[in-house]
């Protein structure tokens, strides 16, 4: 069990409740608490065959996952969280499926069931859980799920979807939305700034260029730069989450 330290500090008695679950449980439970920049890493270089369990929010669980992936090593056994944060702090690991409420999800982390979830990866060596916004995205609704762009200045964008264009420069959009849609494909809509419809697609890689842009995805804000591409990585993900949920 890691802890991540944002976590002891915004809710004390979550983390101490998530603590006493699981160690509870059968089996002999390991509690790291992490005290700064590179502790996570060292963690799980000496984790062995244990299983990983993030106490935190949703930043915690995305640095997790993309030092697992950057070892190549995120798909050797499966991760379990229990969230740990205000309600945006925790809504990708909400819109994941884990319960967000401390006793649910600790409980769900001994006796839930394995999810494999796709995830995005970029060109950067990023990682992306939930959904993405350029410009930077603002939950739409309670559930989390999908996003609406915040309003900006409009872009000169290409977007390409599988090789199929989308957007090109010579027409401003006004925005772009991309998430893992499941079934090994990403769903990508791109709002025009002028009249008609958003365009969508499902793709397994996707492509934006053009003029200097930024985005958001998860927790972290990326950017400015002038070409990115993601690609879904099917199952990559492997997450405990309540059996039957």
């Amino acid at each position: 069990m890691v802890i991540d330290p944002t976590a002891r500090r915004t809710d004390g008695e979550s983390v101490r409740i998530a603590r006493d679950v699981l160690c509870a449980g059968e089996g002999e439970a390991k509690v790291c608490v992490l005290d700064g920049p590179g502790s996570l890493t060292r963690v799980l270089e000496r984790r062995g065959g244990r299983r990983l369990v993030i106490v935190g929010d949703d930043g915690a669980l995305l640095r997790a996952v993309t030092l697992l992936h950057g070892t190549g090593e995120l798909g050797a056994s499966p991760l379990a969280m229990v969230p740990v944060g205000p309600g945006p702090s925790v809504a990708v690991a909400r819109a994941l499926g884990v319960p967000t409420d401390a006793v649910a999800a600790s409980r769900a982390v001994l006796t839930g069931t394995v999810r494999r979830l796709d995830l995005l990866t970029d060109d950067a060596g990023g990682v992306v859980l939930g959904p993405l916004g350029i410009p930077a995205p603002r939950a739409s609704g309670a559930s989390g799920l999908w996003w609406r762009t915040v309003h900006r200045p409009r872009q000169r964008l290409r977007v390409e979807a599988d090789g199929r264009v989308l957007a090109d420069v010579d027409r401003p959009v006004a925005g772009v939305s991309l998430r893992a849609a499941g079934g090994g494909r990403a769903e990508v809509v791109v709002r025009p700034s002028q009249a008609g419809g958003d365009v969508s697609a499902l793709a397994r890689s996707v492509t934006v260029s053009g003029a200097a842009f930024s985005y958001r995805a998860d927790t972290v804000d990326v950017g400015p730069t002038r070409e990115r591409t993601w690609t879904v990585r099917p199952g990559a993900l492997r997450l405990t989450v309540p059996a039957g949920g």
